[in-house]
């Protein structure tokens, strides 16, 4: 069975939780917060583009990205971090944070293959070269 466009709602839905967590944050009006804010925004946006195109460097530099374990630690750091003191931003790290603990559980069932572009990763990197 194929779950490739069921991934890649997700993933979507995820990536606009960043966003928008991102965006509340920024509300709280600190620099620790706008800071913190800017940082979700932006990983939200690349999370985004990784559902429609995959840059090599970020192939090379972000590898974790592509596989259900490594994206599912990124997405419950990434829902630790949007948790905060108001009800939204429960409600929207809890929700980033068990996509996230599903995705991790996902790596462990073989039955699942993660989808194509989580498999873009270059298999090569960091192997010795003979």
């Amino acid at each position: 069975m194929d779950f490739t466009d069921v991934f890649r709602i997700v993933n979507l839905a995820v990536a606009v939780f960043m966003v928008l967590g991102g965006i509340s944050q920024i509300f709280a009006l600190s620099l620790q917060n706008i800071i913190i804010g800017a940082y979700v925004i932006l990983f939200g946006v690349g999370t985004g583009f990784l559902e429609f195109q995959i840059p090599p460097v970020i192939a090379k530099y972000a590898s974790f990205m592509f596989s259900f374990i490594g994206r599912g630690v990124f997405y419950i750091f990434i829902g630790s971090i949007i948790v905060g003191t108001n009800w939204w931003h429960w409600v929207v790290g809890t929700i980033i944070g068990i996509v996230g603990i599903a995705y991790a559980v996902l790596e462990f069932i073989p039955s699942i293959e993660p989808p194509a572009n989580m498999r873009d990763a270059d298999p090569s990197w960091g192997a010795e070269q003979i």
